[in-house]
C-alpha cells in the first residue's frame, strides 16, 4: 500500500487523468443505462397459447392441455412447475424454468414439440403462440384513440393495422392488441331451420367455404414478348358475393349460402369497451421488455406522436393518457436529492471540524468519484439505474467519506508535528492502512449474504448489495491514491518556525495585534492552525473551540477510564 501512495506522490497527472476517465465514463454509462424502478428480474417462464374457438373448458383441458403436458415434461428440460388454465376455446401453460436455464434454448424446444404433436390435437387447430414472459415486462404508458365520425370497429382497425406497427419498431416496445372497439370480420349466420328444410349441416357450409374461398399460386404464361402473370383467385372481392357461393346441388339446381345463412362484415361478441365522454374509444397499451429502459421507450412514444397525428385523418385524437416514466423519474431524483443533501452535509461537517475548505473539497470531490466508479461497474455488468441501486449508493455516501476524511485529517495531524508535506502524507498513509481496509472488508462482507438469496428478493437486493461495495472499494483506492494527491497540491504545508513555541506564541495577546511572540509580521511565520484561523474566520473559530472542549472531554473520560480500572473489582 505504501507503494501505491508513493507512486501518486510521483506522478499525480497520472490519477488526475483517472480521475477525468472516471467522470467520462461515469457520465456515459448513466446517459446508456436502462433506467426503471426496481430491477431487471429474470425469473424464466414460457407460456403457450392455444386457442381453438367454441371448445368448452373441459374439452380444451382433456384433448389439448393434458397432451400437450404429457409431451413436454417427456422432452423439455429444466422446467421447474407447470401452470395451466383452460378456458373457452383457449389453453394458456405457464412453464417455469429452473434458475439458470438458457432460456432460449428451452424455448427452441417447447417450439419443437408443439409443432410435433398438432396433428394429434383436435383438426384444424393452429400451432400455439409461445412467448417469454418476464416479471420486468410491465406496462408503461397507454394511448387513447377516439373520433367523432369513426365507428368502434373503424377505430380498432386503425389501431392495429396504422398505429400498432408505428408504435412496435421503438426499442424495447411490446404492443399487445388494442382495447376497445372490435375487430372487422366476416360474419356467417347459420339458419337452423333452413338447414333442416334442405338437409344441410354445418359441416357442408364450412366445406363449401373451403372449396370456393381459394387462393392458389398458377405461375405465370409466356406469350410472344409478354410474361402474362395467371390468376386464380377464387376469393370473392365484395361482401354480397358470399352469398352466392353453392353449398349444394339438388337436381338441377343449387341451394347457395344466402338460402341458409345471412353473411354481413360484424365481428365476433365484444368482450371488452372503452368509454370516453359516452363513446366507445380504442386503448394501445404499451409495455417494455424485460431489459429496456421505461424511459427509453416513453420519450420513444412521444417522439412518435407527431408522427401519427401526421398519418391519422383530422378527426381521430391520440393521445397518452399514463405514463409509468413520471414516476420513474420522479423516484430516480428523489434518490439523487437525497445524495445531493447528503454530499453537501458531509462537506458542511467537514468544513467545521477542520476549519478549512481545502479539505473539504478533498472530500466532496472522492464522494462522487467513487459514486461514478460503482455506476461504471454496475453498467458493466448489465444492471440498471433504479431505486435499490440509487438508494444503495445513497446509504453508502455517509460511509464513502471515512476512507477521504481519515486520511485528510491524519495528514493534518502529521503536519502539526512539524514534518514536511510529503512526509506527512506517506506517514499517515502508512498509519491507518490497516484499519481503513478492515473498516472496508468489513462493510462489503456485511452485504455478502445478499449474495444467497434467490426468486425475486435475490433481483432486487443483489444490486444493491453490488453498488455498495463498488463504491466502498472505490473509496479505499481512491484514499490512497487522489486523495493524496490533492493533498499534496491542496493542503498549504506551514513554515518550519511557525511550530514549536512560535505555535504557542501565536495564541497569546500579541496574535490579536497581527504579531506573533517572536514579533515577525502575520502571514510570514503563521503556523498551520493560525492560517487556518485567518483564512476560515468562523469556521476556524468554531473547529478551535470544538476542539479544546473535545479536548476536554478527553481528558475527563481518560481519567475516569483510569479510575474504574482502578478499581476492577467494583
Amino acid at each position: 500500500m505504501n507503494q501505491i501512495v508513493l507512486i501518486a506522490l510521483r506522478r499525480p497527472y497520472t490519477f488526475v487523468v483517472l480521475s477525468i476517465l472516471i467522470v467520462i465514463f461515469g457520465v456515459r454509462a448513466i446517459r446508456h443505462a436502462p433506467t426503471d424502478v426496481f430491477p431487471t428480474i429474470k425469473i424464466p417462464v414460457i407460456s403457450v397459447v392455444w386457442a381453438y374457438a367454441g371448445m368448452l373448458p373441459l374439452d380444451v383441458s382433456g384433448r389439448i392441455t393434458f397432451y400437450f403436458e404429457r409431451f413436454l415434461t417427456s422432452t423439455v428440460e429444466g422446467i421447474a412447475d407447470i401452470v395451466s388454465q383452460a378456458y373457452y376455446g383457449i389453453s394458456i401453460t405457464n412453464i417455469f424454468l429452473q434458475p439458470h436455464t438458457n432460456l432460449p434454448g428451452a424455448e427452441a424446444e417447447v417450439t419443437a414439440i408443439a409443432q410435433t404433436i398438432v396433428k394429434q390435437l383436435p383438426p384444424d387447430i393452429s400451432p400455439p403462440m409461445i412467448m417469454r414472459l418476464e416479471a420486468s415486462q410491465v406496462a408503461v404508458a397507454s394511448l387513447q384513440v377516439t373520433s367523432d365520425e369513426m365507428t368502434p370497429a373503424d377505430l380498432y382497425n386503425l389501431s392495429y393495422n396504422q398505429l400498432r406497427p408505428l408504435i412496435v419498431v421503438i426499442p424495447g416496445a411490446i404492443v399487445p392488441h388494442p382495447y376497445g372497439g372490435k375487430p372487422k370480420q366476416l360474419l356467417v349466420s347459420l339458419d337452423q331451420n333452413k338447414m333442416l328444410a334442405r338437409n344441410i349441416s354445418p359441416t357442408d357450409v364450412h366445406a363449401a367455404f373451403d372449396r370456393q374461398n381459394l387462393v392458389l399460386p398458377a405461375g405465370d404464361m409466356k406469350i410472344k414478348q409478354t410474361d402474362w402473370m395467371v390468376q386464380t383467385n377464387a376469393m370473392p372481392p365484395e361482401i354480397p358475393e358470399f352469398n352466392d357461393i353453392p353449398i349444394k346441388r339438388v337436381g338441377n339446381s343449387f341451394v347457395f349460402l344466402r338460402d341458409v345463412a345471412d353473411v354481413q362484415l360484424a365481428g365476433p361478441p365484444q368482450t371488452n369497451s372503452v368509454m370516453v365522454d359516452g363513446k366507445q374509444a380504442v386503448i394501445i397499451v404499451v409495455m417494455k421488455s424485460g431489459e429496456a429502459s421505461t424511459l427509453d421507450v416513453v420519450d420513444g412514444i412521444r417522439a412518435t406522436i407527431p408522427r401519427i397525428k401526421e398519418i391519422v385523418p383530422s378527426h381521430v385524437d391520440v393521445r397518452i393518457i399514463t405514463d409509468a416514466s413520471v414516476f420513474v423519474r420522479e423516484s430516480i431524483d428523489e434518490v439523487m436529492h437525497e445524495m445531493l443533501i447528503a454530499g453537501l452535509l458531509v462537506g458542511l461537517i467537514v468544513m467545521l471540524m477542520l476549519g478549512s475548505w481545502r479539505p473539504m473539497i478533498v472530500v466532496t470531490t472522492s464522494i462522487p468519484l467513487c459514486i461514478l466508479t460503482s455506476l461504471i461497474f454496475l453498467h458493466a455488468l448489465g444492471e440498471s439505474m433504479n431505486v435499490m441501486t440509487l438508494g444503495g449508493l445513497a446509504l453508502a455516501v455517509g460511509i464513502l467519506v471515512d476512507d477521504a476524511t481519515v486520511m485528510i485529517e491524519n495528514i493534518d495531524t502529521h503536519l502539526e508535528m512539524g514534518k514536511e508535506l510529503d512526509e506527512a502524507i506517506i506517514d499517515a498513509a502508512n498509519q491507518i492502512v490497516i484499519p481503513t481496509l478492515l473498516a472496508t472488508l468489513c462493510i462489503c462482507i456485511v452485504w455478502l449474504p445478499l449474495f444467497t438469496l434467490s426468486g425475486v428478493s435475490g433481483y432486487l437486493f443483489k444490486p444493491m448489495a453490488l453498488a455498495v461495495i463498488f463504491a466502498m472499494l472505490a473509496s479505499f483506492i481512491l484514499s490512497r491514491t487522489l486523495v493524496p494527491t490533492m493533498a499534496k497540491y491542496l493542503i498549504k504545508h506551514p513554515h518550519a518556525e511557525g511550530h514549536g513555541e512560535g505555535h504557542a506564541e501565536g495564541h497569546g495577546k500579541e496574535g490579536h495585534h497581527g504579531e506573533h511572540g517572536d514579533g515577525k509580521p502575520a502571514g510570514q511565520a503563521l503556523s498551520f492552525k493560525e492560517k487556518l484561523q485567518h483564512h476560515m474566520g468562523v469556521f476556524s473559530r468554531f473547529q478551535e473551540g470544538f476542539e479544546a472542549r473535545f479536548l476536554r472531554f478527553c481528558g475527563w473520560y481518560g481519567g475516569l477510564l483510569e479510575q474504574t480500572i482502578a478499581n476492577r473489582r467494583r
